[in-house]
């Protein structure tokens, strides 16, 4: 499949994408779906909403596509001109190209997808990796951005070390193991059952990046002059959700942040708390415990 390759083989790539057509089936949702062109490759997105509303770019995390966002657009489809990007080398349906983290390269690809889009300024809303692509977006495009809506973003904070040897420990158990392990990610919550499978799917034909995902600095940071709103949950295992917010927090004064006690890592996007961040001047600020 050529040096760009991202799943494991042809065979567990065209699996991941057949149950992503299923999830696109099953779901009751007006929406579109089509390939924008980039120099860094083609970018798979789903659309929904009245094209007169105001844009909303949603950003997936690392090791997912735009599924995980599915429930969330048909919230957001109401207000929203909602378009849900795959990002590229991730297993979605955009093309499999991986450039470094490090450099403009992310961050010119969103670009060329907003001009694509013919999008003059949109809101943002990124999770973990998504998040991490949100803020370099910002940072570099400042005046493309209405409103950022940080969901447990990488980049912050540095990872937990932890989190890595607690996946080897949890992978040499096998199936149930693993069930572990999402349930973890998961903040301890349980998981649909269709997503916990297409979850394994990924994990069993997807090469996840081994690259460090590069920390901005304090300067990086605060470029970021639009309204922010931040989302970490208190049982995230991956990430430092009290350091990410003192950091963003102390730089940042105008940042809003919010602390969900029963989230973990992945269950972080609700969509009702997002919705009103975008519909009310403020969000409650919540306090460090």
């Amino acid at each position: 499949m050529g040096k760009n390759t991202v799943f494991k083989t042809r065979e567990g790539k065209n699996d991941v994408i057949k149950h992503y057509d299923l999830f696109l089936e099953k779901r009751a949702l007006s929406y579109e779906k089509f390939y924008v062109d980039t120099v860094y490759g083609k970018t798979f997105i789903i659309a929904s909403g009245e094209k007169g509303n105001p844009p909303l770019i949603l950003l997936h995390g690392s090791g997912m596509n735009s599924v995980m966002w599915l429930r969330d657009i048909q919230e957001y489809s109401r207000n929203y001109r909602v378009y849900a990007v795959d990002i590229l080398g991730e297993p979605g349906k955009s093309d499999e190209n991986r450039p470094s983290l490090n450099g403009p390269y992310y961050a010119e690809w969103l670009k060329a997808v907003f001009d694509d889009l013919s999008l003059k300024k949109a809101n943002i809303v990124g999770i973990s990796l998504g998040a991490w692509l949100a803020i370099k977006f910002s940072v570099n495009y400042p005046e493309k951005v209405s409103k950022l809506v940080l969901l447990c973003p990488s980049g912050v904070g540095k990872q937990k070390k932890s989190f890595i040897f607690k996946a080897m420990f949890y992978a040499l158990l096998g199936e149930k193991g693993i069930d572990k392990l999402y349930y973890k990610v998961n903040g301890n919550q349980p998981i649909p059952e269709a997503m916990l499978k297409y979850q394994k799917l990924i994990g069993k034909n997807f090469n996840y990046r081994r690259e460090t995902i590069p920390i901005f600095s304090d300067n990086e940071l605060k470029l970021l002059t639009m309204p922010i709103t931040l989302f970490v949950g208190a049982k995230d295992i991956m990430l430092y959700s009290d350091k990410t917010v003192r950091r963003l927090g102390g730089l940042l004064p105008h940042v809003e942040t919010n602390i969900i006690s029963e989230a973990g890592h992945s269950n972080i996007n609700d969509v009702n708390k997002i919705i009103a961040c975008f519909t009310i001047e403020k969000c409650k600020r919540s306090e460090l415990a």
